[in-house]
């Protein structure tokens, strides 16, 4: 079988993109939602929801290429990631259909209003908290038998896939509350505030407790930063989250600087991705399956990168612009301004 070594990776990059463009997009929709117990009044939530309302529909856009990028590129990647992460992907699946139900129906009810902002809150951290348990899981390795899926139906499940579940929420938070500062003016604004330094603390705790034991899941993490000459590239990784931390304080306790902290946060999460990047690569399946075993033959690849090519700059955007028409604060009588 015919398989480019620059296309593979070209379409590894693209899929890895198209999740991290997914992560940051979604992750402060769904930031919202695991906010809303902070904000118990219906006005401060009705203006919470409608920072996202206009842009929030297209974020899965992003989920569907990164699933969809996945089977066509990397069929047996893919045939062996879905059955070992069945469980906490149908429930992450379920969490947004729900929540978008509930996005939609709590609008349309005064009576049942309450039980549709519940819905929205338990949607929004059962969505994150499943993508954080999916991310865990497949990082700590998956067992492979000969092109398929060697595990058990609760492999998925283990405290690292539970500790990092519980970090995708924070960080979504933290997403969430720099998201409302950036939108924001007043009361939702300064509670936001507020949230962004306590969920910030949290994140920045979750990511030095999840890099501290990742390198006890699988030896060859371990070997990848601690010895060289992956040392010399990943040193830099903690480096610049320290820098990054530094800053993101710094820039929520500036007020005017409203933008600013919601762009750091999403430098923290890139971050993050190039560390998660620096333990795998070139794996596609944790320490088992490679980007070049798993590659389709390079007519196929190519077939599908061509259109992807076309088709990726046009969503780009078409987001942009959206984002562009909704830019600036957003008042509560008024709109946006």
């Amino acid at each position: 079988m015919e398989v480019s070594i620059w296309l593979a990776h070209s379409w590894a990059f693209l899929l890895a993109t198209a999740v991290f463009i997914y992560v940051v997009l979604d992750g402060f929709d769904l930031g919202v939602g695991i906010l809303y117990p902070f904000f118990p009044e219906k006005k401060d939530r009705d203006l919470m929801m409608n920072t996202v309302a206009p842009v929030w529909d297209g974020n899965e856009t992003w989920l569907v290429l990164g699933g969809g990028g996945l089977f066509a590129a990397f069929p047996m990647a893919y045939g062996i990631i879905m059955p070992a992460l069945y469980a906490p992907i149908i429930a992450m699946l379920l969490a947004l259909v729900f929540r978008g139900v509930a996005f939609e129906y709590r609008w349309r009810t005064l009576r049942w209003n309450r039980y549709w902002d519940r819905a929205f809150i338990g949607g929004s951290i059962t969505a994150a908290f499943a993508q954080g348990v999916t991310l865990g899981a497949w990082l700590q390795g998956i067992e492979v038998d000969g092109r398929a899926y060697g595990g058990g139906w609760f492999d998925w499940l283990s405290p690292f896939s539970l500790l990092t579940g519980a970090a995708v929420v924070m960080g979504y938070g933290l997403l969430g509350a720099t998201w409302l500062l950036m939108k924001t003016e007043g009361p939702v604004h300064d509670r936001a505030r507020y949230l962004a330094w306590r969920f910030a603390v949290a994140t920045i705790a979750f990511i030095a407790v999840v890099s501290f034991f990742t390198p006890f899941v699988e030896s060859s993490y371990s070997d990848r930063w601690f010895e060289m000459p992956g040392l010399i590239l990943a040193a830099p990784v903690p480096l610049a989250v320290a820098v990054l931390t530094f800053l993101l304080f710094q820039s929520i306790n500036r007020r005017p600087y409203h933008y600013s902290p919601f762009v750091l946060s999403l430098a923290l999460f890139a971050l993050c991705f190039v560390g998660l990047g620096v333990s795998v690569y070139p794996y596609i399946v944790p320490t088992e399956v490679t980007i070049l075993d798993a590659a389709t033959p390079f007519k196929s690849q190519i077939f599908m990168f061509v259109g992807a090519v076309i088709l990726i700059p046009i969503i780009l955007a078409y987001t942009g612009y959206a984002y562009w028409v909704f830019r600036g604060k957003i008042d509560p009588d008024a709109g946006y301004h």
